[in-house]
């Protein structure tokens, strides 16, 4: 058995298509069929169920690909572990990051990690939450960008930052008025409950912190219009559509044409943690180890930033 045999099986189970596997593994069909043939051959057992229209797999070949899934990637941890222990600084990263909330965190991040370590190569995947886990825990994803909870077992996270949520309302709407008027009177979450909301789709985290947030308070929010993308739902407030909630980070900037009026809420103010997961037990490699330490300072400088422009 060879690891590029690991690797084409892996090919062809994620792509359920030998002529998409071979395109991507840059070999022609009839070679990796061949190979595949010898390894089932070897192992005395059929990896994959084929017919005219699909490729599915056995109950052999779905326990094979668990274990080779685990044999490559340690292959390349150990990997990781020896260019380590050589001291090289060259290396790379393959980062999942939320669309929206990388957008506003990783043009702070990346310009000083570049800096200080120019030689890393470092790889974007972006994607919704739910997915990004899927590829954090299949290795696909050295890291990613996530939010708490996390709803895959497999995974831990480190810390990088606590980000306050703020309610986002139309420019004319009776709490943005009351605001005006008399700001120092709290909003609390409790006087949302006869509102329209704006919500990001299933899959989506911060979706299901916002559901979260309004059942605490005893209610479930009244959605009048989902989308994939929170700057779609900033707009849409801004229009007199309904309210939403924001992470603070990434509330509209004032250069856009569609701004809502963004309001803190009163104590205990809802907020989400910001982490870095990583599945369990996977050799975090130096290189990856110095981007985990660039984020956390950005956060840092972010949430003072944050404090003193709230305050």
């Amino acid at each position: 058995m060879e690891l590029r045999q690991l690797q084409y099986t892996l090919q062809i189970a994620a792509d359920r298509n030998f002529s998409r596997a071979a395109e991507k593994l840059h070999i022609a069909q009839p070679s990796l069929s061949q190979q595949l043939s010898k390894l089932e051959k070897e192992l005395g057992v059929m990896l994959f169920q084929r017919n005219t229209s699909s490729v599915e797999l056995t109950h052999a070949g779905a326990s094979f690909v668990e274990h080779a899934q685990k044999i490559m990637d340690a292959v390349e941890q150990l990997k990781q572990e020896m260019s380590d222990i050589s001291q090289l600084r060259k290396g790379k990263v393959v980062v999942g990051s939320m669309p929206i909330t990388g957008s506003h965190l990783l043009p702070r991040v990346l310009p000083a990690f570049k800096k200080g370590y120019p030689d890393i190569e470092i790889t974007l995947l972006e994607d919704s939450s739910l997915n990004l886990e899927k590829l954090t825990a299949s290795g696909k994803a050295d890291l990613s960008l996530l939010a708490l909870p996390l709803s895959e077992p497999s995974l831990s996270w480190i810390p990088i930052g606590e980000e306050m949520i703020d309610l986002a309302v139309p420019p004319q709407h009776r709490l943005a008025l009351r605001a005006a008027a008399d700001p120092v009177r709290p909003i609390t979450i409790d006087e949302l409950r006869d509102e329209a909301f704006v919500v990001l789709k299933k899959g989506q985290g911060f979706r299901k912190l916002t559901f979260d947030i309004c059942r605490e308070a005893g209610f479930e929010p009244n959605v009048v219009f989902e989308s994939n993308n929170i700057e779609t739902l900033q707009s849409l407030v801004a229009t007199g559509m309904g309210i939403t909630l924001v992470p603070r980070f990434i509330a509209r900037a004032k250069r856009s044409e569609f701004i809502p009026v963004y309001l803190p809420l009163a104590d205990p103010v809802p907020s989400r943690t910001l982490v870095v997961a990583y599945r369990d037990g996977r050799y975090l490699s130096k290189a990856a180890d110095a981007f985990i330490d660039t984020f956390k300072q950005v956060m840092d400088h972010l949430v003072v930033e944050s404090i003193r422009n709230h305050d």
